[in-house]
């Protein structure tokens, strides 16, 4: 392979890795009929000025398999809390004790099940999207190295098959993903 040209596999590797930790945090928030404190976390509040994770000015527990708890800190923002998780969209209804805020996590019905899964799909295609980008990167690099540095043809299809043979891998890896979320969002 040519000396003058530089091409980073760890760069490309290590990108098409933030597309399986953004499609996991994704999955994370996708509500499956058990509680998770994760389920909170794109919930934002209207504190001191500022929206602020709910994480941040509470304790999110998980007490039992069908319910979270948010103990408040701040009694003031509790109403806040309380909006936030209503607009969330997350489909539970809080109940307000003191500073503790319950949410029972009502049993998913089919046709909720399966919009959950087509969101997980749609969630995973976008991840594909992501890492395919990171190979059409890696793809620009090597044709500019071709022009560039003169990178033989035997030596662009080496690095061709090498970004190619890595992309694979991750798709597999969304499509694990993708199937292993459906299978938990799908079991009654």
């Amino acid at each position: 392979m040519s000396d003058d040209f530089d091409l980073d596999l760890d760069d490309l590797s290590r990108r098409m890795e933030g597309a399986i930790t953004s499609l996991k945090h994704e999955f994370a928030s996708l509500r499956t009929g058990r509680a998770s404190a994760s389920m909170l976390d794109p919930v934002m509040v209207e504190a001191y000025g500022a929206m602020t994770p709910l994480n941040q000015i509470g304790t999110v527990n998980v007490p039992e398999p069908r319910m979270v708890t948010v103990s408040v800190w701040d009694k003031g923002l509790v109403k806040s809390a309380e909006k936030a998780i209503v607009d969330s969209g997350l489909g539970v209804n809080p109940q307000v004790d003191g500073t503790l805020i319950r949410l029972p996590i009502p049993e998913l019905n089919e046709e909720r099940r399966r919009e959950l899964a087509k969101l997980a799909g749609k969630y995973a295609e976008s991840a594909k999207i992501s890492v395919r980008n990171v190979r059409k990167d890696g793809m620009d690099q090597i044709k500019k190295g071709k022009i560039d540095n003169n990178l033989s043809e035997d030596d662009q299809k080496l690095y061709g098959d090498e970004i190619q043979e890595m992309t694979d891998k991750f798709i597999v890896r969304i499509d694990e993903a993708q199937a292993g979320k459906e299978e938990e969002i799908m079991q009654v």
